[in-house]
């Protein structure tokens, strides 16, 4: 009897839920068309697992798995404790709006999603395996956000932390702050503009990478792309750039720290530090160099 109604709570649908402390294993489980407002999630996993049209006012979750396998959420101004890990996975079609996600492992495999003035202050593995997904004016600190994710468009997006968007494709980045090692590798088509990008070897095996208007701090960055295109980007403290870029099409505004056996393709710039090519290593005939 105990595990039947653990897993067979009583349904709730088309109603205001208000001011409650809801405890217990799935404890709004396929609930349908609901409005929750300062409620409080406490314990127990998967409280609204499989539930449809859903609104979250002022609510905070204080255990696992909260969303999952549900359609058509929308949340403002909600809190995720830490153990509200795994919090939104197979999940589809959810908007969240000013809110803290303090939780790891959050949105994974999930379809259409849309984060807005909300931050990630623990986002290790967060944004996993998602397609379409809106990020605007979103902080995240943690390893691996966003890995494996298509049709992804932020703006006003800043991360702390490595490996953002490993496997990618179809990422849009606009006024952005991305403080990351290994960003963009193994991606296809990313487009970035007017933003700041530091970290170590960025962009390496990736194909077809824009960036317009952009400040880069890389270590080593910008290697073995197929088709890369800057334009009037900034370069500081870069050193051994371009190694292996087939088909690079580069207009740098300031002094380059250095290259290293380029590709092919035509790289402008004010000036270039050390310059590295090897004979055995690089066909320099391929590539154009323009300074001054």
């Amino acid at each position: 009897m105990a595990d039947e109604k653990r897993f067979n709570p009583v349904r709730r649908e088309d109603e205001e839920i208000c001011e409650e402390l809801l405890s217990g294993e799935r404890v709004l489980y396929r609930g349908r068309n609901l409005k929750v407002y300062d409620t409080v999630f406490f314990d127990g996993e998967s409280p609204l697992k499989e539930s449809r049209n859903i609104e979250l006012h002022r609510c905070e979750f204080q255990w696992k798995y909260p969303v999952w396998y549900s359609e058509n959420v929308y949340v403002k101004d909600c809190v995720w404790q830490e153990m509200g890990r795994s919090g939104v996975w197979y999940t589809n079609h959810m908007t969240v709006e000013d809110s803290l996600i303090g939780a790891p492992k959050n949105f994974r495999r999930c379809r259409d999603i849309t984060i807005r003035n909300s931050s990630f202050p623990n986002a290790q593995e967060t944004l996993w395996m998602c397609d379409g997904v809106e990020l605007d004016h979103v902080t995240a600190r943690g390893d691996y956000f966003g890995m494996n994710s298509d049709n992804i468009k932020a703006d006003h997006l800043e991360i702390f932390g490595n490996y953002a968007f490993d496997g990618s494709k179809n990422v849009e980045v606009r006024n952005s702050r991305l403080i990351t090692k290994d960003c963009f590798w193994n991606c296809e088509n990313v487009t970035v503009y007017d933003s700041y990008i530091s970290g170590e070897y960025l962009g390496w095996n990736t194909r077809n990478m824009t960036l317009i208007g952009c400040t880069i701090e890389s270590d080593q960055g910008l290697c073995y792309i197929d088709s890369l295109k800057m334009k009037d980007c900034r370069l500081v403290n870069t050193t051994l750039a371009f190694e292996y870029v087939e088909g690079i099409d580069a207009r740098i505004t300031n002094k380059v720290g250095g290259i290293l056996n380029p590709g092919s393709g035509v790289i402008r710039a004010k000036e270039i530090g050390d310059m590295i090519i090897e004979p055995d290593n690089c066909d320099i005939d391929k590539t154009e160099i323009i300074t001054g």
